[in-house]
């Protein structure tokens, strides 16, 4: 018997594969599109964290963090949020923010986080990473990762 997994995939960028510039700070700023699998049975809603431990400052760089996401979702668009899903608040201000490293400060690793959990979350739409973290504890049924990666060379 096999033990189906969620999947998060990206038609953008392979895993462990390069974000293309239109998706960060240095071209569109728009969010990737993203593809969930296999969502388990009892997921009541799914969350997202979007972050950059490689960032020089203390516990990295949160990009994007969204929550309530349907479980029925397969498809996230391109620049685009899903209905009914809230969006939070990154390391420096509300919804999306692309990959930006420091030139010259190596590849850096954008971790996509989802999670599906067993309830919907009461967050107010002030909360970041942090918030939605200690929300989801003892709430997680599964979770999985996709990683882009991406590099600012100096000029």
């Amino acid at each position: 018997m096999y033990n189906i997994v969620m999947l998060l995939i990206s038609p953008s960028f392979e895993d462990n594969g390069t974000i293309p510039k239109k998706f960060t700070c240095e071209g569109g700023n728009i969010n990737p599109e993203l593809r969930i699998e296999n969502v388990p049975a009892g997921a009541e809603s799914l969350a997202l964290i979007m972050h950059d431990p490689d960032a020089p400052m203390p516990g990295g760089f949160t990009h994007w963090v969204v929550w309530n996401i349907a479980p029925a979702t397969t498809l996230i668009k391109e620049e685009s949020m899903p209905p009914g899903a809230a969006e939070g608040r990154n390391t420096r201000s509300a919804g999306y923010t692309g990959p930006y490293p420091p030139p010259g400060h190596g590849v850096h690793h954008y971790e996509f986080h989802l999670y599906a959990l067993d309830m919907m979350l009461d967050l107010p739409t002030t909360s970041g990473k942090a918030k939605l973290e200690a929300a989801m504890q003892g709430h997680i049924i599964e979770e999985t990762k996709l990683v882009g990666l991406y590099e600012r060379r100096k000029a």
